[in-house]
């Protein structure tokens, strides 16, 4: 399944909306598809609300916020969760 850009933006508006997931079962967005789709940045570690073994992250922005998605390493690699935060925690960076 490939998804276009207007699906890409779809897909971010939608988890952006979406506030971290609680729910452990996977969900059915494979890192291919994301890879494919949406740009990103690969983080070296995952943030730590997010870490865990097993598992790798990406940033993205979208509407002032940066979103992390969280895939497994194993099997197709799912999307097993997701948060978001302000651009604004980066102020003080670009100081």
């Amino acid at each position: 399944m490939r998804l276009f850009p207007c699906a890409a933006l779809s897909l971010a508006a939608f988890c952006a909306s979406v506030p971290a997931l609680a729910d452990p079962a996977p969900l059915p967005l494979t890192y291919a598809m994301f890879e494919q789709a949406v740009p990103h940045i690969d983080l070296p570690v995952c943030p730590v609300p997010l870490d865990g073994p097993g598992r790798f992250c990406r940033l993205t922005t979208h509407a002032d916020g940066l979103n992390v998605f969280v895939f497994a390493e194993e099997g197709e690699q799912p999307l097993i969760a997701f948060q978001s935060w302000p651009a604004d925690l980066l102020a003080g960076l670009m100081d």
